[in-house]
């Protein structure tokens, strides 16, 4: 049975300065999807036209009033704003409105607080929460004990956030502690799968893309797969069966967003340091969304904000079961495809495959005919393309491609 104080009554606000009329409704409807997320119910919101956001209070004094009344109409427990706020703003604010007040940034951190499943994916949110709310802290005690729970609470909790500073940097400093242990075990599981055979595929995209789905689909995970924003924190990395029978790995990671808090990618850095070392990027991307195109750039700039744009990308368009008309992709190379239709699958799994050849080394030597286990090995560790019998010489001639680092290219002489 579900709590009552999931479902808490959210105003949301957003002010409009250099934005299109387009990006401003986009970016306050997810918001909206984001506020739904987090179990919270949006019952009215309060947009603005300014040049720049208020210094003092975000929105100018008129509609801070014109807040509090709508605040009052609709018996709102919580206001988000869309845009991150001050500590000065939050508390400027808060002397004005009698409920919880949180901007965009905590709300994603409070979902990430849900969705964390592992030790180390709710370490990591703690101490992005914590890293948040450090500055803060001055004007949260009033903001925090409203409810006693709910939206923009979840985590590290109230009662922690509530006592001294030293204690919260005590904290921080006890969790990068124990982030950094893990991290290292988490390097030493990488570097025991990466024998540098192993070809490693990461799959990325913006959130609820499908990535979880495809997942699924490509492999025999049983990863959690909703229409929801950031369904998946936690990496997970499972095997892959290519249709020549290479094994390749296949890391799902969390959805990028815009905005997407400085602090979660400092603290989701050993997340993303799985993908960081893959050999190919699938790029998923909701062909069906409405703002496709600024999906791909949040998740472009994002790479080349994390050194991982230099990574070779195929862009994989989903959904196209929810298009309507003709669609245009933007990114080469690309497929589009529906994750639940099995042709478009194999489809891929073969376009995969042709990705993968670019970024490989070609080999062609001879095994002998009495060496069957070195074929069996390189069916499963390399895109092997023949193994024609030379029947004079009593061997085969393979032909394939491998990793650069692999022991198969070059024709090494294989133990």
């Amino acid at each position: 049975m579900e709590e009552k104080l999931e479902y808490e009554r959210v105003v949301i606000v957003g002010v409009q300065t250099n934005e299109s009329d387009t990006n401003f409704r986009y970016s306050l409807e997810e918001l909206g999807q984001l506020t739904e997320t987090a179990h919270g119910q949006v019952v009215a919101e309060l947009t603005q036209k300014r040049d720049r956001m208020d210094s003092k209070t975000y929105l100018g004094k008129g509609k801070i009033q014109e807040l509090v009344h709508l605040v009052e109409e609709t018996e709102a427990d919580v206001v988000i704003f869309n845009h991150a706020l001050t500590p000065s703003q939050t508390r400027n604010i808060q002397v004005e409105i009698d409920v919880k007040v949180i901007d965009r940034i905590q709300l994603i951190l409070d979902i990430f607080a849900m969705r964390a499943q592992s030790k180390e994916g709710k370490l990591q949110v703690a101490l992005a929460q914590l890293q948040y709310l450090l500055p803060r802290l001055a004007g949260q005690g009033k903001n925090l004990s409203k409810l006693g729970g709910g939206i923009g609470t979840r985590g590290p909790g109230e009662t922690k956030l509530e006592t001294d500073r030293r204690h919260i940097r005590s904290q921080i400093n006890d969790i990068k502690k124990t982030l950094k242990e893990t991290e290292a075990h988490r390097q030493r599981s990488r570097e025991k799968r990466n024998d540098g055979t192993t070809f490693q595929i990461g799959l990325i995209g913006y959130t609820n893309a499908g990535k979880s789905t495809l997942l699924n689909r490509l492999t025999d995970a049983k990863t959690y797969e909703e229409n929801q924003l950031f369904a998946t924190l936690d990496p997970l990395t499972r095997k892959m069966v290519l249709p020549s029978g290479m094994n390749v790995t296949l890391t799902d990671t969390v959805g990028f967003i815009q905005d997407l808090p400085t602090q979660l990618i400092d603290a989701f850095h050993s997340t993303l340091e799985e993908t960081r070392g893959v050999d190919l990027l699938l790029h998923v991307v909701d062909a069906a969304a409405e703002n496709v195109a600024g999906h791909e750039v949040t998740v472009i700039n994002l790479l080349k904000e994390l050194n991982m744009d230099q990574i070779p990308i195929f862009t994989v368009y989903n959904k196209k079961d929810l298009l309507n008309g003709n669609f245009s992709p933007n990114l080469f190379p690309n497929s589009l495809i529906s994750a639940k239709d099995p042709e478009d699958l194999l489809k891929l799994r073969n376009q995969i495959m042709k990705q993968m050849k670019e970024v490989m080394l070609p080999y062609e030597f001879e095994v002998a005919a009495d060496e069957g286990n070195k074929l069996v090995q390189l069916k499963k560790e390399t895109l092997l393309e023949s193994a024609e019998f030379q029947e004079e010489l009593n061997v085969y001639l393979v032909k394939g491609y491998a990793k650069k680092a692999s022991k198969w290219t070059g024709g090494n002489e294989i133990q």
